[in-house]
């Protein structure tokens, strides 16, 4: 599938993505966060803000300023990764905003005996929201009426934001332009990053504004691709799998050619996913348990 990588930050400036949507560019440049994390602000009088991002004062500070005045009335979180959602507690206190948004950090399944979490670290386990929501609550936002969507997958307590009416989607780390995102056990699940791709499919929005980089456009087309992306990367692994148990660092060495290697652990986690529900489903076996350092074969 085809990524576009294509983008300019702007730090510390404000864009225009669409009418009554501008977008913040957090300077956390990084290999998983690609120029940074994007924060929107929606509306015009009462604003309301989408992930504001690391626990950075620099940008809350730009937030504020961005704001031009306006009240920032809302801050809403797709999820609890250091990246997205350390920000609100920043940005509450300098605005007096309600926080609203997922619950919790919580892992999609728990650890097995002797089981470390590889993503630990990244998980904002201090986050909690004002007032949590789920599917089918709708959000008055000012003059916006916006709809939250379950997405577990990435994260298990990731949300998606439809601004109803609109062609628009704000995707998170769910659905990104520049890459595709990073499904992780124990904190994330394959089985159900791919039914929130269902999900999404299902749906009518044709632009998505992403957590990292430019906006996706013809989103059903790009979740099609991702999908097919995803079920070719299973084929792989089940190419290589055989009665003779195999490692993960083994896997992503014969199924990543030229892959640099300071992506080869992003890369592990996602075939660990990968194989974690091709175990669920019966199509292979770990030794001795599914575990990042297990050996994997076919069933």
């Amino acid at each position: 599938m085809q990524h576009d990588r294509q983008f300019d930050p702007n730090y510390g400036s404000a864009v225009e993505v669409a009418d009554g949507i501008r977008r913040l560019t957090a300077p956390n440049a990084s290999p998983f966060t690609f120029h940074g994390t994007n924060t929107y602000l929606i509306g015009t009088g009462s604003l309301t803000v989408i992930d504001p991002g690391p626990a950075d004062p620099k940008h809350i500070e730009t937030i504020v300023s961005a704001a031009k005045g306006q009240k920032i009335d809302r801050i809403l979180v797709s999820h609890t990764h250091v990246d997205h959602s350390p920000g609100a507690i920043l940005l509450k206190e300098r605005t007096g905003a309600t926080v609203i948004g997922c619950g919790p950090h919580v892992p999609a399944r728990p650890l097995g005996l002797g089981e470390t979490n590889a993503l630990d670290a990244s998980g904002d386990k201090t986050f909690k929201a004002d007032h949590e929501v789920c599917d089918g609550e709708f959000l008055d936002c000012g003059g916006y009426r916006i709809e939250p969507l379950s997405t577990p997958g990435h994260t298990e307590n990731h949300l998606c934001f439809a601004i109803s009416g609109s062609p628009y989607l704000f995707s998170a780390d769910h659905v990104m332009a520049w890459s595709t995102s990073i499904v992780a056990p124990p904190d994330g699940s394959m089985r159900a990053y791919m039914a929130s791709l269902d999900k999404m499919l299902e749906r009518g929005e044709t632009t998505y504004f992403p957590g990292h980089g430019g906006p996706v456009r013809d989103a059903s087309a790009y979740v099609s691709d991702l999908k097919e992306h995803r079920h070719k990367r299973e084929a792989s692994i089940r190419a290589r799998l055989g009665n003779d148990p195999i490692s993960i660092s083994d896997l992503v060495d014969a199924i990543y050619e030229d892959l640099p290697p300071n992506l080869k652990p992003a890369a592990a986690l996602s075939v660990f996913a990968q194989l974690e529900d091709l175990v669920e489903r019966q199509i292979a076996k770990a030794n001795p348990d599914i575990t990042l350092t297990a050996r994997y074969s076919a069933l």
